[in-house]
């Protein structure tokens, strides 16, 4: 069972890479970052929604604080989808997946200023370490590149600022009732944020395009079946295994994005890819198991 557990934790994350690069498909067909944000959030509230049909027991909907911690984070993860993708149409998917892996690092810095990690001279270095990666994978160095804008960076930043929000929201929520209840309130919030910067000619479109079943993996893949499953297999999961598998997200949609989509990483690019992934992986090992949940969603 500690092996189907471990199992599940991994197949989650091979799923969030995939949900990756099939964004990266839809928005290349000319689909609006939003909407395929929509769409994944709007596919993933169906499931968690039949998940708390199925196992209503100890819900906690009856309490306030369930809804106001659930609800920041509906928010977080709107933030997530929405700027990962944003970033995905403006840098390509392996940079995006490699900036919204830094997530660890927003929750590092959160948990120090309110005092729910403690702070080490190694895990400033860390912060550091994480903060040279960007620099190398940007290309912030060489105003000549051309692989990737400024918006690109600052969303790719941003979906991992804003799943920082998600995990704080739903660590917070978990003691006052069910993750299916706190999932099936946050994506319901996911979806009334989304469904306003959306073009709302195309979320009709989806409906009829022969793009609907790609709309339909990535919400199956990329937020119902993998946040089910991720959470199933985190309760028997070791903290350090759950950090070193996380990496399969990234890996996985960097490699898709290369291979799939044609996107071309340069020499310090790959390396500073290299140097985030075993960073963040190392610092949530050695921290807490909030900085494990961070690293995948």
């Amino acid at each position: 069972m500690k092996h189907l557990n471990t199992a599940f934790v991994v197949l989650a994350a091979l799923f969030w890479g995939l949900s990756g690069g099939i964004g990266g498909i839809l928005i290349e067909n000319g689909w609006d970052a939003f909407v395929v944000s929509f769409y994944r959030g709007g596919i993933g509230l169906l499931f968690v929604f039949i998940w708390l049909l199925l196992r209503p027991q100890r819900s906690g909907l009856s309490n306030y604080r369930l809804w106001f911690w659930s609800a920041i984070a509906g928010l977080g993860v709107a933030g997530n989808f929405a700027f990962y993708f944003i970033s995905i149409s403006e840098g390509g998917v392996a940079v995006a997946a490699s900036l919204m892996y830094t997530a660890p690092v927003f929750v590092y810095l959160a948990s120090f200023t309110l005092k729910l990690e403690k702070s080490t001279p190694l895990k400033w270095a860390a912060v550091i370490l994480v903060i040279m990666g960007i620099i190398l994978l940007t290309e912030v160095y060489d105003i000549n590149a051309s692989s990737l804008t400024p918006m690109g960076v600052l969303a790719g930043l941003l979906a991992g600022f804003s799943y920082a929000v998600f995990i704080f929201g739903f660590k917070f929520a978990a003691p006052h009732g069910s993750p299916q209840a706190i999932l099936s309130i946050a994506f319901t919030v996911l979806a009334a944020i989304l469904v306003w910067p959306s073009d709302g000619n195309q979320i009709v479109a989806v409906l009829s395009t022969q793009d609907w079943l790609l709309f339909a993996i990535l919400g199956v893949l990329g937020a119902g079946l993998s946040f089910i499953i991720y959470i199933i297999g985190l309760k028997n999961t070791a903290p350090a295994v759950a950090s070193v598998v996380a990496m399969a997200e990234p890996v996985t949609a960097s490699l898709f994005g290369v291979f799939i989509l044609n996107e071309n990483l340069a020499g310090f690019q790959i390396l500073g890819v290299g140097l985030i992934l075993i960073t963040v992986t190392t610092l949530s090992i050695q921290s807490g198991p909030m900085l494990v949940d961070s690293q995948s969603k």
